[in-house]
């Protein structure tokens, strides 16, 4: 993904999330076909913008970064198409939530 970052660049408060794919097959090893795999609303963060200026023309550094896995809306989104696989284009505050990981061991 680094050569994406080098050669993408979303401008202002904008976010490139690759969406996580869908699972193809059970637990048992059965396939299962593409409409009965759910949307996943699920993605990681590729490629940020550097921010934008609020109401009150005051510059806000962007709070999510490069790696960063999201829960997405369910509808909304650019589609961007690049040479390596299909990428959706966010603005910041379009995205719901950003998914830490915790172990609980």
């Amino acid at each position: 993904m680094a050569s994406i970052t080098s050669k993408f660049r979303p401008l202002f408060n904008n976010v490139l999330v690759k969406r996580l794919e869908a699972v193809k097959q059970s637990k048992g090893g059965i396939m299962l076909p593409d409409n009965a795999s759910k949307k996943i609303l699920e993605g990681t963060i590729v490629a940020v913008g550097p921010g934008g200026k609020n109401q009150e023309n005051v510059f806000v550094p962007m709070e999510l970064k490069v790696g960063d896995r999201v829960l997405l809306p369910e509808y909304g989104g650019t589609k961007v198409q690049l040479e390596d696989g299909e990428y959706t284009m966010y603005k910041e505050s379009d995205l719901l939530a950003k998914i830490e990981h915790c172990d609980t061991n």
